[in-house]
């Protein structure tokens, strides 16, 4: 997910810029919420790990890193790379997804109204 390897992770929580604890084994590990905070800080986007063909050609993987529910409606947000992506969907969804701050997921956007925009310019 952050695109590095193993030993500059330990580099990071050694030098204390990435928080892990101690698992029930003594290693330690970083919790998904200390990875989500840390992905919206590093923000570099990692490579879509799903092998499902689609038409939607904007997906964007990324980490959870907020979901705010309620007994209907939940709006989740997603840090993918440098970009953060805010989804509204069901509570139903999100429990059926197991979503929780810390899962991998993928954003796959199907949109028929993209609007593009450009640096101002004078006409």
């Amino acid at each position: 997910m952050l695109g590095v390897s193993d030993d500059t992770v330990r580099r990071w929580v050694d030098g204390g810029r990435l928080a892990a604890d101690a698992d029930a084994s003594g290693r330690l590990a970083v919790g998904g919420a200390a990875l989500a905070a840390f992905a919206v800080d590093q923000a570099s986007a990692p490579v879509d790990p799903s092998s499902v063909g689609r038409s939607a050609r904007n997906r964007f993987v990324g980490i959870v890193t907020a979901i705010t529910m309620d007994t209907v409606m939940a709006q989740v947000e997603l840090q993918c790379g440098p970009h953060r992506v805010v989804s509204l969907m069901s509570s139903e969804a999100v429990r059926e997804l197991g979503l929780e701050i810390g899962s991998l997921s993928v954003a796959v956007i199907k949109a028929t109204n993209v609007i593009v925009e450009t640096p101002g310019r004078m006409l």
